[in-house]
């Protein structure tokens, strides 16, 4: 039997602004929000209007990542937005936003939208969590707020986030942002975020890596798979 041979502790993926060094061991990837309520048909995005395919056709490159960050070690983060029941972390300010139709709370084929425990609410089948990955449940756009993230990274000496995830705009810009100020350096998978609205993204990734990286870096899925080992340890 041939031994194994051990992954790298650290890569060095070819990124825009420039190269992205990370250490596997203080690395987490960080997929937000694949829900059903955003990505598959009769979900909340579709009752927005939202051509859902576009977000459906990240699916398995975001299953991808997760399957490299999984066979290196590294830990794996899940969000969803979602709320209780009674409504009572979802300001009215957000409930009201728009002046929709269908509302957060209101029934629809997969549940009430956007309800924790509720069918439309929970990942898709393809992207669910495994044993012992983390699931963070958020009331708002980005991932820190009102959670446990910011304790759970520190508690595991995180300092570099890859991301993928949806809408690229909204939830993963916000929470890049967040992890931003917060001192985290943060990689985008550029393929593994989609967003309704085509522009919406290409303006968000150039935003991101703007003025040598002011959010962050971003790479697509090739890149990383194609990450040499990195030099932080040497």
């Amino acid at each position: 039997m041939m031994p194994s041979i051990p992954y790298p502790d650290s890569y060095e993926v070819a990124a825009e602004p420039y190269g992205f060094d990370f250490p596997t061991a203080q690395t987490a990837v960080i997929m937000i929000d694949m829900q059903r309520d955003f990505i598959l048909p009769g979900g909340f995005g579709a009752s927005l209007g939202n051509d859902v395919g576009r977000l459906a056709a990240t699916v398995p490159v975001a299953r991808h990542l997760l399957d490299w960050c999984r066979a290196r070690g590294m830990l794996v983060v899940h969000t969803k937005e979602a709320h209780a029941g009674d409504l009572s972390d979802c300001p009215l300010s957000k409930l009201n936003r728009g002046n929709p139709s269908v509302r957060i709370g209101d029934p629809s084929p997969m549940g009430r939208i956007l309800i924790d425990g509720e069918e439309g609410s929970d990942f898709v089948d393809e992207l669910a969590p495994l044993p012992g990955e983390v699931v963070i449940v958020k009331p708002g756009k980005g991932a820190f707020h009102a959670t446990e993230l910011g304790n759970i990274l520190s508690k595991a000496n995180i300092t570099h986030l890859l991301f993928g995830g949806v809408t690229t705009e909204v939830c993963v810009q916000t929470t890049m942002r967040e992890a931003n100020d917060r001192g985290y350096e943060c990689l985008l998978i550029e393929d593994a975020t989609e967003s309704y609205f085509p522009e919406f993204k290409q303006a968000t990734i150039a935003m991101i890596r703007a003025q040598g990286g002011i959010v962050g870096w971003t790479a697509p899925l090739s890149a990383l798979l194609l990450a040499i080992p990195g030099h932080l340890h040497e």
